[in-house]
């Protein structure tokens, strides 16, 4: 019985948020792993599907503070044919808020992207326990 209501949840599931869900793990990852300290910088590229082309590392940086060479985000963008890109960044200090750093620097890729008709989808922010999304919190 118990089974039967869980395969029947999961027939209601949607498969986007699956989808989704399983794309903020993978940042998660790819940003909060290793030595607490340091700030790192991870997007991922999609066409106009949103389907996935690539992904990968794009900065590092230290506690409160990262560099990021927008020139590679975007050639690299634009090398694998990407018209959006989810980008994301860790907070060590355990604070997901964005900071005025953060949402001027999001506001200028946004509009460098919408310059190379490429959308930036989102900027996540990670800490070890929490995600703040800058296009649901209104800042993009």
């Amino acid at each position: 019985m118990i089974m039967t209501q869980i395969r029947a949840q999961e027939r209601r599931s949607d498969p986007r948020e699956t989808r989704i869900a399983a794309m903020i793990d993978y940042l998660r990852n790819m940003v909060v792993e290793g030595p607490g300290h340091m700030e790192r910088f991870h997007a991922i590229f999609v066409n106009s599907e949103r389907a996935y082309l690539a992904d990968e590392p794009m900065g590092q940086g230290q506690a409160a503070a990262l560099s990021l060479r927008m020139r590679d985000l975007f050639g690299r963008a634009l090398t694998v044919g990407a018209t959006g890109i989810i980008v994301a960044h860790n907070h060590p200090s355990g604070d997901c808020r964005p900071s005025k750093i953060d949402v001027d620097a999001t506001r200028r890729l946004a509009a460098v992207a919408l310059a190379l008709d490429i959308e930036l989808l989102d900027h996540l922010i990670f800490t070890e326990s929490a995600v703040y999304s800058m296009r649901a919190g209104g800042d993009l």
